[in-house]
């Protein structure tokens, strides 16, 4: 495909993501649109550069992600084993999972966001769970600071908070989430 494209339109891939990405185009069937209809390209070569721009899109966001997370610990960097110990546990679960890194926090997400990881305060993570017509506990507390984005919250200051209980919850935020 990609000899076809620089055949075709004498242009290379890269050319046409950078292209796409000044567009300001981001969804996968509007790329095909706008490469249709603004570059004159098939639906097999626009569908080829829109895969190939979204892959572009997720390895630069992925080095992104990193500085995101490292932005959330500076000088919280005690709680790194948690959130570590916590991704590496749910991604058990199933290879469904995107972890999405944002300004203040990690969002966890099957279809839906099952949970959210956020560094509250220099010794303590709340992670936010998602799980409707669940009681709560004086562990599994309401959902305090995250709002309608979920419907529990656990406050966790060690590795060792980390157990059987907490991770039934978010298998449960999960499997509700799919």
């Amino acid at each position: 495909m990609e000899k076809g494209l620089l055949e075709k339109t004498g242009k290379d891939l890269d050319h046409w993501i950078k292209i796409v990405h000044k567009s300001g185009v981001e969804k996968h069937k509007a790329i095909i649109a706008f490469l249709k209809s603004e570059h004159g390209f098939t639906y097999g070569f626009a569908n080829f550069v829109a895969h190939k721009s979204k892959k572009s899109d997720a390895q630069s966001m992925q080095s992104q992600d990193i500085d995101l997370v490292s932005l959330q610990y500076q000088g919280k960097e005690n709680l790194l084993d948690i959130y570590k110990l916590l991704l590496e546990k749910v991604k058990d679960f199933g290879n469904d999972i995107t972890v999405t890194p944002k300004k203040s926090a990690v969002s966890l997400i099957r279809k839906k966001q099952f949970a959210l990881i956020k560094p509250a305060t220099k010794t303590r993570i709340d992670l936010g769970l998602k799980i409707k017509d669940k009681d709560i506990t004086e562990r599994l507390e309401n959902s305090g600071p995250f709002g309608t984005m979920c419907t529990h919250r656990v406050k966790l200051m060690d590795t060792k908070e980390v157990d059987k209980e907490l991770l039934d919850w978010i298998k449960e935020a999960y499997e509700k989430a799919g």
